[in-house]
């Protein structure tokens, strides 16, 4: 099973009410810093704080009548949780969010707000996808999930259609666009979108080094698993392997994978705000860590960075402005 650009398109008339068209933002200071010009879709700036809300609204608009009267499921570990409570009322119905139990806890209360039952499980020690899959059964529910569901990565690549759009109005001599990637949703959808849109522009997946699964994933040919999951600051990427439905695609159109250590991360949390006063959680920030400090970048005068959530933990914000 796979996506096309018809889904995304499909997508994008069920939600294009509910999002958020995100800004495309350039700032001449972290131009100097980067040595060449940057171009940041800030998806922080997205309703609920990060893209998930986006893949959330086009699943959950996508449910017969019949299915939204039982209700919906999730895992995650804070902002696919949040977009799917937020969407499931839009939508007038109940969700039930399986969270970490390590999951900031900001995420974990916003997610409360939007209205969901949180049901928190041990990461590393208990299996989210079981513990989904047992309740869904139990109560008739109906799982979305975060990454390998056709709907949720088809609502994804609705930023790919902003992005191309943005990318030809600026005029933009880019050839490659960096995104954020935990288990592949965002990036496949983007992925899909830019092939059909401007098929010379080819995405790149970023990751925090030592759960750069997709990266990894990408250089072998086939999907390998990190060895933890724990250990990093991104906490919202760090994911056991690639999806079932989402690295065949990235396989077939992203480049190779970036990664990024998590000092590096904080100094980009810090340029984003410094210069662009846009709050980057580390998972969102990973992308433009690698615009600012890899040295296997594309050759072209803009790259675009997606900038993918902002749902930080206040304490660790504070110790991404001290980073530099």
């Amino acid at each position: 099973m796979t996506i096309t650009f018809s889904d995304i398109e499909q997508a994008h008339h069920r939600i294009k009410h509910l999002v958020v068209k995100t800004p495309l933002l350039n700032s001449p200071r972290l131009d100097t810093i980067a040595g060449r010009r940057l171009w940041l879709k800030a998806e922080p700036l997205q309703i609920t704080g990060s893209f998930k809300f986006r893949g959330a609204c086009s699943a959950i608009s996508a449910l017969s009548e019949e299915a939204l009267a039982r209700g919906v499921i999730a895992y995650s570990s804070g902002n696919h949780a949040q977009g799917v409570s937020l969407a499931a009322s839009i939508f007038k119905t109940s969700a039930t969010i399986i969270m970490p139990h390590d999951a900031p806890d900001n995420k974990v209360a916003n997610t409360r707000r939007y209205g969901a039952e949180v049901i928190q499980y041990r990461r590393g020690e208990e299996s989210r996808e079981a513990i989904g899959a047992r309740l869904a059964s139990e109560r008739g529910l109906t799982l979305i999930k975060p990454y390998d569901d056709p709907n949720v990565i088809a609502g994804q690549g609705t930023v790919g259609l902003e992005l191309a759009e943005q990318i030809v109005t600026q005029g933009l001599s880019t050839t490659a666009v960096l995104c954020c990637c935990g288990g592949g949703g965002l990036s496949a959808g983007i992925a899909t979108a830019l092939e059909a849109t401007l098929p010379k522009v080819i995405l790149q997946t970023v990751e925090p080094k030592h759960f750069d699964d997709t990266a990894r994933s990408l250089a072998l040919g086939h999907r390998v698993a990190n060895r933890a999951e724990q250990g990093s600051i991104c906490d919202a990427i760090v994911t056991p392997t690639p999806g079932e439905l989402t690295f065949p695609i990235l396989q077939s159109l992203a480049g190779a994978g970036l990664a990024v250590s998590d000092d590096e991360v904080l100094q980009a949390m810090f340029h984003a705000f410094d210069t662009l006063k846009i709050v980057v959680e580390p998972g969102g920030a990973v992308a433009l860590a690698a615009a600012l400090f890899s040295d296997h970048l594309p050759d072209c005068e803009d790259l675009v960075i997606v900038l993918s959530g902002g749902n930080v933990d206040p304490r660790l914000f504070k110790k991404a402005l001290v980073a530099t």
